[in-house]
């Protein structure tokens, strides 16, 4: 199989590339569905944000107009123009509650909306994958895309990205009012913002390459995780409790390591850019005091500048604190946005191949002891009409070369033919080539030279769903999905009937055990059917292979992980599905070998032998050695 890929354990991660790109990207996602919603966020926190400013304001008109001519001047305090000052101020504060409060609410259908539209998306890209990229990428990794990334843009698009826009606003509008208020304060600020802004900046710097290591990291742990989990019963059979706690203290020990480097920056910068915040306002009280003092201010003015600095501080304070936030989310999001960007599974298949019912037209009439029948549609142009040229299940390989990557070959020169109803059974040492070879009729992969042809089309030509339709494959290990015994069977034809699931577990003898369940077809399996045997599993792997009716089988060593007894019984139902089909078998033990009507066998990617058993074993070669070993793998 192929090699480690770009996210197998252990490896650092690289930093985002191009940033400002990344965060378009995401905007994009966000402006795809939700343009609208999202203006008027913007137009909410724009409210928001005067609305608070008309408060803040307040405070110069409050002391300069009515409190100092009271208290200076004397005389009756006259109430009215107060009160209709205030009246003015919390209609102000209503209307910034109001859209605070629209804001928030359509900001969880922004963020929900587009996490459930990146899912999908990422989902559907991942069922185009070609079966290479699941060789080379650490299930657990690629689960962490779904968890802990995305989680990272849903803090990003619903906390951080409005938090710095409101934070931008904020700013523009209040340095406008200190301006005016007071450009010496004023000045004062700017300096302590751009100490502020230097503070940031060193820790941004410092925490980004350790964020991104910290995402990559845990991805590398989820990966781990999952390996341990899966393998359970293997590390309790060989006691590897010990061993396995220890690679997983070194896996968290490197991502505590990034982790703790990247927030000791993030963490120190909120209580930094605090205490020179407080600083800040200290400068500009002793600034305003002299200024008042010398009547270049009113005390109104400095009242609300120190509001104001406050207001201005904050901000920057806030936007601050989302860098960590906004970092881990570009380092998510350039895990997300690869895996989107891997290149789809490609097919140039033209060549349709399609299960025609008897009475659909064409030749297939013409076969009454069928319901059904696989064939490929030949298109007439001449006549305008579509023929059904019916499937035999003849399989050639021509000279076929592949390798998992170009620069070293597993199989060389492959030259077979198997003919309509023949069993071809493939033996030979681990890691001969076996398995490959059935994984490039299906076309998981693409040979590099030679052909493969199906009744005689290039499978290059047919289209990669209706081929595989037609391949019946029953693997050593069986999977098995949430949902009923029936949903299991009918997941080799969706639209089969109660009847066909039937038929097709009676085929297969497994409706035997299926009926004494308590629930019959209906019973629930959870957890790859954890419930059953390994015999039951592999019955309803060959009874959801049969309920396909496909004309060519593929059975990748289906009995070798069950008992004799249990075999006898899965070897009865591969023998009805077997029959009148073409079948390719990976042969495991002597039961499956030596009624083959031919047994190629494969040493380092070359067939070196073939013929039947009777034929190898009087040739004496490498068949002979392994028949008379008891060793055939």
């Amino acid at each position: 199989m192929p090699g480690p890929g770009p996210h197998s354990l252990g490896r650092p991660g690289p930093k985002p590339k191009n940033p400002g790109k990344m965060f378009k990207r995401i905007m994009g996602y966000v402006m795809k569905d939700y343009a609208v919603h999202y203006i008027i966020v913007i137009v909410c926190i724009i409210l928001s944000v005067l609305c608070s400013l008309q408060g803040t304001l307040f405070l110069k008109e409050l002391i300069d107009e009515y409190i100092n001519p009271f208290i200076l001047e004397g005389g009756e305090f006259n109430s009215g123009p107060l009160a209709h000052a205030i009246a003015r101020v919390a209609v102000f504060y209503a209307i910034g509650v109001i859209a605070s409060f629209v804001q928030q609410r359509l900001m969880i259908v922004v963020t929900q909306g587009t996490m459930q539209s990146m899912r999908n998306d990422l989902f559907e890209k991942m069922e185009k994958l070609p079966i290479r990229y699941f060789d080379t990428h650490t299930h657990g990794d690629i689960m962490s895309i779904y968890t802990n990334d995305i989680d990272t843009m849903r803090q990003m698009i619903s906390m951080s990205i409005p938090q710095c826009f409101n934070s931008a606003i904020t700013i523009v509008s209040v340095l406008t009012s200190m301006i005016v208020l007071s450009p010496w304060m004023t000045l004062v600020t700017i300096v302590m913002v751009f100490v502020m802004l230097g503070c940031t900046g060193f820790a941004a710097k410092n925490s980004g390459k350790h964020f991104v290591r910290q995402q990559k990291q845990l991805g590398t742990v989820n990966g781990y995780i999952e390996e341990m989990i899966t393998g359970q019963k293997v590390i309790k059979v060989f006691c590897h409790e010990e061993a396995g706690m220890e690679k997983f203290g070194e896996l968290n020990d490197e991502l505590f390591d990034a982790a703790s480097k990247a927030n000791t920056y993030a963490n120190a910068l909120g209580p930094i850019n605090a205490q020179l915040g407080n600083l800040s306002y200290v400068l500009c009280a002793i600034t305003g005091g002299l200024l008042a003092i010398n009547h270049i201010v009113t005390v109104g003015s400095v009242a609300s500048f120190l509001t104001l600095n406050k207001s201005f501080n904050m901000p920057i304070s806030q936007v601050a604190q989302q860098f960590n936030s906004i970092i881990m989310a570009m380092a998510g999001a350039e895990r997300i946005f690869s895996l989107m960007d891997e290149t789809p599974e490609v097919d140039e298949g033209y060549v349709n191949l399609v299960n025609v019912k008897k009475g659909q037209g064409g030749n297939l009439e013409e076969t009454p002891e069928r319901t059904g029948m696989w064939a490929w549609k030949h298109y007439h142009k001449a006549s305008d009409t579509t023929e059904y040229k019916p499937l035999q299940g003849n399989v050639v390989f021509d000279g076929v070369d592949f390798g998992y990557t170009d620069d070293k070959m597993v199989l060389h020169d492959i030259r077979l033919e198997a003919k309509p109803g023949q069993k071809i059974a493939f033996v030979g040492s681990t890691g001969a080539g076996k398995t490959t070879i059935t994984n490039l009729i299906n076309r998981f992969y693409d040979i590099q030279d030679g052909k493969i042809r199906y009744d005689g089309i290039n499978v290059n030509k047919i289209a990669k769903a209706d081929l595989r339709r037609s391949l019946g494959m029953v693997l050593q290990e069986t999977c098995l999905f949430t949902g009923t015994i029936a949903d299991n069977i009918r997941f080799g034809k969706l639209d089969a009937t109660d009847e066909e699931v039937v038929a097709a577990a009676k085929l297969a003898n497994a409706d035997e055990f299926i009926s004494k369940l308590p629930e019959g077809y209906d019973t629930m399996l959870t957890g790859n059917g954890a419930s059953l045997s390994q015999g039951q599993r592999q019955l309803l792997a060959i009874a959801r292979a049969a309920i396909a009716d496909p004309p060519v089988l593929i059975l990748d060593e289906a009995t070798s992980s069950i008992d004799t007894r249990t075999e006898r019984i899965v070897q009865e139902g591969m023998d009805k599905l077997m029959h009148g089909r073409t079948s390719f078998v990976i042969a495991h033990r002597l039961s499956t070998v030596r009624n083959a009507d031919c047994i190629m066998v494969l040493e380092q990617g070359r067939i070196v032998e073939s013929g039947t058993h009777d034929q190898l074993i009087n040739l004496k070669g490498r068949y002979y050695t392994l028949y008379t070993g008891n060793s055939i793998a």
